[in-house]
């Protein structure tokens, strides 16, 4: 089992790449607490793996919240006495628009769930991998951290500055057993594209560029998840894995 016995974290754990790489984690033998505002998802979610012999545990987070993020942390240290990993996936999708018609207050709404909530969860996750000796992080950006498109200006910020933030972090502790990286991916059958106008329009207009010709889906993305938070990767930090059928390699 690629993580036998590990703890892992996993943010957004309840519904589609997050829902999937928490039951992949269980699969390979990781401990996994699932992190998430919706209750009745998240407890069923870790019901279900529970039920099929995995160990779950979940903890409801709201990642806007640093408070709530520290519980989480200290909950599952509490609760398993350790962290080795953990995958930071929350995010949501707007605001969409040209960057001069983009209203202040859902960017700062975005920008404080799909940026300063990844530098929270690896302020208190390092504070926990630190006092074990090491772990990994895995950050979920987007092709859209590389690459941008019209409308897109607030999601793409975010997601360029996740990778920079990704990449600093790698070097702070690359001595002392911690690796960070990121997972890029690209267009993918989720719910997240029904909360955008227009969004089934917008993830064909994406599908259309890729040479692969579809979208991900989420298992697709969850595996190489797994293979950085797992020891098989322990050579590889600070780096981007684009996970998007060769969108990025035109």
């Amino acid at each position: 089992m690629l993580l036998k016995d590990k703890v892992i974290i996993v943010t957004g754990a309840t519904s589609g790449i997050g829902a999937a790489t928490a039951m992949e984690a269980a699969r390979q033998g990781a401990r996994v607490v699932l992190a998430g505002r919706r209750e009745e998802k998240g407890e069923a979610l870790a019901g279900h793996i529970r039920a099929n012999g995995g160990h779950a545990l979940f903890v409801r987070t709201d990642v806007s919240k640093e408070a709530d993020i520290e519980a989480l942390v200290a909950r599952t240290v509490r609760e398993y006495d350790r962290l080795d990993g953990a995958f930071n996936n929350a995010g949501i999708p707007g605001p969409l628009g040209k960057l001069a018609d983009l209203p202040s207050a859902e960017y700062r709404q975005l920008m404080t769930v799909n940026l300063d909530s990844a530098l929270l969860c690896m302020r208190y996750e390092i504070q926990a991998m630190k006092k074990r000796g090491g772990g990994s992080i895995v950050n979920c950006a987007s092709i859209l951290g590389v690459v941008s498109g019209p409308g897109f200006s607030a999601y793409s910020s975010a997601k360029h500055g996740l990778l920079g933030m990704t990449k600093a972090a790698a070097l702070d502790y690359a001595t002392e057993g911690i690796r960070v990286n990121a997972v890029l991916p690209g267009p993918i059958e989720t719910e997240l594209w029904g909360h955008v106008d227009q969004g089934e329009q917008l993830r064909h207009a994406f599908v259309e560029g890729v040479p692969m010709q579809r979208a991900a889906r989420s298992e697709e993305v969850a595996r190489p998840v797994l293979f950085l938070l797992s020891d098989w990767s322990s050579y590889v930090t600070g780096t981007t894995l684009a996970i998007d059928g060769g969108y990025t390699a035109r």
